[in-house]
């Protein structure tokens, strides 16, 4: 077996046999994997508090025929504040299972990860609302995966300056000449729409730097229910607990 070492962050952890865990990594290296961690449920292992999900780090792991085996994990970040508020760990869960939903194994997902470590952040900073976090997050990540729609321009005919409705079938903007046969079109508030230029263009680190209007928020939160429509085609148990709570 070759060990090396992984940085990354659990996604999530389940109990295998008596003592053991199956745990869900996002690292840098290798990309969204599955490893054991022998022996984690007893209360001496060193690992007992090293893979629990939120935890972000380094972690040695033994490579195997056909899994990966956790040896030994020095962990950075617990974001441990999480623990101590439900609302912001039930958002937490969501976002490391949409994260886990868009990544694969033997796949770059540095900037998802990326976006990841700093989204949790963003959650334990008082200063920025929770649901503006799940929006910019959702909008990113579909960014990232290549689903981002287009803002900045007529999806059809590349115009910048005609009026436009926002269309999540149509892909993004589409303009007064082009918008004939739009059926689920938004005409969004000049705000909303640079909020969302913000969030596709900008660096990851920038994201998490600015608040909105209510208006803003709702339609946001629109514009994100249509396109998670459109683009995630699974349901995020974590994600019906949170509209419940909210």
């Amino acid at each position: 077996m070759n060990q090396i070492v992984l940085t990354g962050m659990v996604l999530s952890t389940a109990p295998v046999g008596e003592y053991d865990r199956r745990v869900v990594l996002l690292t840098k290296e290798q990309g969204k994997i599955s490893a054991f961690a022998r022996g984690a449920r007893r209360p001496s292992s060193p690992l007992v508090g090293a893979v629990n999900p939120f935890s972000f780090g380094e972690f040695t792991v033994y490579a195997g025929r056909s899994s990966y085996t956790i040896q030994s994990a020095c962990i950075s970040n617990y974001f441990a504040e999480l623990r101590e508020d439900v609302l912001g760990a039930y958002y937490g869960f969501y976002f490391l299972e949409f994260a886990g939903y868009y990544t694969k194994e033997n796949n770059d997902e540095r900037e998802m990860l990326k976006l990841l470590y700093q989204t949790l952040r963003a959650l334990i900073n008082p200063h920025i609302p929770d649901l503006l976090i799940r929006y910019i997050f959702e909008l990113k990540a579909l960014t990232i995966n290549g689903q981002a729609p287009q803002v900045f321009q007529c999806v059809q005919c590349a115009d910048t300056e005609a009026p436009a409705v926002f269309s999540a079938a149509k892909g993004g903007l589409v303009c007064e000449a082009c918008s004939t046969d739009i059926i689920d079109g938004i005409v969004l508030d000049r705000s909303t729409l640079y909020s969302m230029q913000y969030i596709e263009s900008s660096k990851i680190e920038k994201l998490y730097t600015f608040t909105v209007s209510d208006k803003v928020m709702e339609e946001l939160g629109k514009v994100m229910k249509r396109l998670t429509d459109l683009y995630v085609d699974k349901h995020f148990k974590s994600l019906e607990i949170l509209e419940t709570l909210t």
